[in-house]
């Protein structure tokens, strides 16, 4: 049963009667109060009151009388509130049904059928370290295909590579100058990076490095087959690397056109925006001048005729739309880079594309060290590999004393330290800036995400000993499902797939971490309260259902953030 439009359709009932008024939209009305005394549905009558004349608490008194079904068990005014509450067990057997009938797909729709959503995250850069300020971008934007695909949208991974730039001929350079193949193949980012930062040290005392390094990515622009033989090495090389992190993560994209794909592609852009008398010279360069609408220009071409990034992501986005006729392109992409997002969508909606309002940039708090910022050229970066080794090492080292003989623990090991360093990443607003501390990424205390995965695992433990006792969940009866702890977990399960969507209209991955782990708390408190499995048949059977349950939502909740979800810990 679906209970806001049972209720909505009880509102609309009386307003007809009362006041000889019917309202759309009232099941999007009805809110869920914190605090379960006060109902599991609530309607502010405050937003009728200009509607109907009247004062809401005048309204809900006079609403109230009217509104009774057998699943309420009653439904009263609180001030301007009318407050509902559903029969415990009519709302355990409903909620318990739904999530178990789902088969495992609770909370997923159709609502994204026949749309296309493209989304643009991580984007490392070839011969630059995959290092922790990469992690927010590329965990949030692997949530948020996840979610997209679980609301049945068709989703396209985009790894817009940095792959183009004077940094490759500054890496040249520094490889014909410093380099050794043989090292680099062994260790290819910490030796590309050691070369990196050597130039830029030698650079500063001898500033014609600087003119080498721009002749030499002349070259490269120009097709040299030598600069072009060592750029497409340390692209394969970095590809190579960066694979093993999103192996980790469980991670692929479908598509990893970087800047350097769209080089071609720029000459028609800039063409239309001179055709549509959209460019203007401003101190050599040619800009769109944005000043009308609150913005400083957007540069399109420097004065000596090279592109920029705006040129190079307006070339991308309009290749994007001819390919895969997007309904939405998002951008995951700090939010330093807001007004870049801002300007160049402005010049593609100046251009006359309707579905430039379809770009949108998801915007994240920035990650720093705890001792500031951090920088390729000084080689001041944590890597995010060793992150997740460290992270795997310590989950592998607690289970060495707490579970010695668990089966396949590499394995576990590394979905347990790998899932606590997303979970650490996902479980604030996005917006939010991270300072990145060892100690709390690999935290397994508390509110993370080893603590929601062992809750999954408890369950799947006492599934598999309930399975062992012969108790049949069938049989149970949902009248045991009516105390507080159990009634808590039931209204968290039964918020689940409006989180969900709520997660993918605000493109807030962390409405759902911090919802999973409300219900690992809530099952651990109904753990420790009472006995899953006792005497009574009929009420071990309840029990063993809403674990299931619990075991069905954990799990999809996990996925849906890029974390798996072992069975045993």
């Amino acid at each position: 049963m679906d209970f806001r439009k049972e209720i909505a359709a009880l509102l609309d009932a009386a307003l007809q009667k009362e006041f000889g008024q019917s309202l759309d939209g009232l099941a999007q009305m009805l809110e869920q109060p914190p605090n379960p005394d006060l109902g599991d549905y609530a309607f502010p009558c405050f937003k009728l009151a200009k509607t109907l004349r009247k004062a809401p608490p005048a309204i809900a008194g006079a609403l109230a009388g009217d509104l009774k079904a057998p699943f309420l068990s009653r439904a009263e005014q609180n001030g301007g509130y009318l407050n509902f509450y559903i029969e415990k067990d009519f709302y355990a057997k409903t909620v318990v049904e739904a999530v178990l009938n789902a088969g495992g797909r609770y909370g997923a729709g159709q609502e994204g059928a026949g749309k296309t959503v493209c989304f643009d995250y991580s984007s490392i850069n070839i011969a630059k370290p995959f290092h922790i300020g990469h992690l927010l971008t590329t965990v949030i934007g692997n949530s948020l295909v996840r979610i997209y695909q679980y609301l049945g949208y068709h989703t396209v991974s985009i790894n817009h590579l940095g792959d183009w730039g004077t940094q490759f001929g500054k890496l040249i350079v520094a490889y014909r100058r410093w380099g050794d193949r043989a090292q680099i193949e062994r260790n290819p980012m910490r030796e590309l990076v050691a070369i990196y930062v050597r130039f830029h040290e030698e650079a500063e005392k001898d500033p014609s490095l600087d003119d080498e390094a721009r002749a030499a990515f002349k070259s490269l622009e120009d097709g040299d087959a030598q600069a072009m033989a060592l750029y497409n090495w340390f692209k394969e090389v970095t590809l190579r690397e960066v694979g093993r992190v999103y192996d980790m993560l469980g991670i692929t994209f479908d598509s990893y056109n970087g800047e350097a794909f769209y080089c071609d592609k720029m000459e028609p852009v800039v063409q239309e925006l001179r055709d549509k008398h959209l460019l203007q010279l401003s101190e050599g360069a040619q800009i769109v001048d944005l000043e009308p609408y609150g913005m400083p220009p957007c540069l399109i071409l420097r004065s000596d005729g090279a592109t920029l990034y705006a040129t190079r992501d307006i070339a991308a986005a309009f290749y994007r739309k001819k390919t895969y006729d997007f309904d939405k392109c998002l951008y995951v992409v700090a939010y330093q880079q807001t007004l870049h997002f801002k300007q160049w969508f402005k010049v593609v909606e100046l251009m006359g594309y309707p579905w430039a309002k379809d770009l949108e940039h998801i915007a994240f708090g920035m990650v720093s060290l705890e001792d500031g910022a951090m920088s390729t050229r000084k080689g001041r970066v944590i890597y995010l590999e060793d992150v997740f080794k460290a992270a795997i090492e310590k989950a592998q080292a607690i289970m060495q004393e707490k579970s010695p003989d668990l089966p396949c623990m590499e394995d576990v090991a590394k979905d347990v330290g790998v899932g606590a360093v997303v979970f650490f990443a996902l479980y604030n607003n996005r917006i939010k800036d991270v300072v990145f501390s060892w100690d709390r990424a690999l935290n397994f205390d508390g509110e993370t995400g080893p603590y929601v995965q062992y809750t999954h695992a408890r369950c799947c433990s006492l599934l598999k000993k309930a399975q062992e006792a012969g108790v049949e969940s069938s049989e149970g009866h949902a009248g045991a499902l009516t105390d507080d702890e159990a009634q808590e977990v039931l209204r968290l399960l039964s918020r689940f797939p409006e989180t969900v969507r709520e997660a993918a209209d605000r493109y807030e991955p962390s409405m759902v971490t911090r919802h999973i782990t409300r219900i690992a708390q809530a099952y651990n408190k109904y753990y420790y309260e009472h006995r899953i499995l006792d005497e009574d048949k009929a009420a071990s059977a309840a029990r063993v259902r809403l674990t299931e349950a619990v075991r069905d939502v954990l799990r999809t909740g996990l996925w849906l953030i890029g974390i798996e979800a072992p069975e045993r810990m």
